[in-house]
């Protein structure tokens, strides 16, 4: 696997090596030691699954401590725009957020450490999944609004499908 340390601290891209021939592919997508070796040294507890039409945009969802949660999240079919968002509070990078986009032809993978916001927009069928450092905690859930103009991401849609619950999420500015 390669991994690659983006510009915020703890968002790490992951590209697994991908074996393939005329019967289909095989690829490692977890493995707890090269994962540890490259600064992700988590047990995942939860694992979660959604499958989203084109257009849908899921979130920006996060678990407020002591229930925050770090995501492995990919795409086992279709394409995703997945942003994470850095709500750390002190953090350098607080408010900067990294797109990725995530594709099942090059099963690429994102790990998103504990206090980032995160979301995804399907760009087409998507089969979306992801692996929790913590237990969900309905308590504990929190989201900031999709077009928040503080943080102005430009998820290339004007009207994406949003369910009324996250049509609701407040600012980032707003949240404490």
């Amino acid at each position: 696997m390669e991994f690659r340390q983006t510009s915020i601290e703890g968002l790490i891209e992951i590209f697994p090596r991908i074996f393939g021939d005329e019967r289909g592919y095989f690829l490692e997508s977890y493995h707890k030691k090269a994962f540890a070796d490259n600064g992700i040294p988590f047990d995942f507890v939860q694992d979660n699954q959604s499958l989203s039409s084109p257009g849908v945009l899921r979130g920006l969802h996060f678990q407020r401590d002591p229930h925050a949660q770090g995501k492995l999240v990919r795409v086992l079919k279709g394409k995703a725009l997945d942003i994470a968002v850095d709500i750390r509070p002190g953090s350098p990078t607080f408010g900067k957020y990294e797109k990725f986009l995530l594709d099942d032809q090059l099963q690429n993978m994102v790990y998103i450490p504990a206090g980032f916001a995160h979301g995804f927009l399907a760009l087409e069928q998507c089969l979306f999944t992801y692996k929790c450092t913590n237990f969900y905690n309905k308590a504990s859930e929190g989201g900031i609004i999709w077009n928040d103009p503080d943080l102005n991401i430009d998820w290339g849609i004007e009207d994406p499908n949003i369910s009324s619950k996250d049509l609701e999420l407040p600012r980032l500015r707003d949240i404490s």
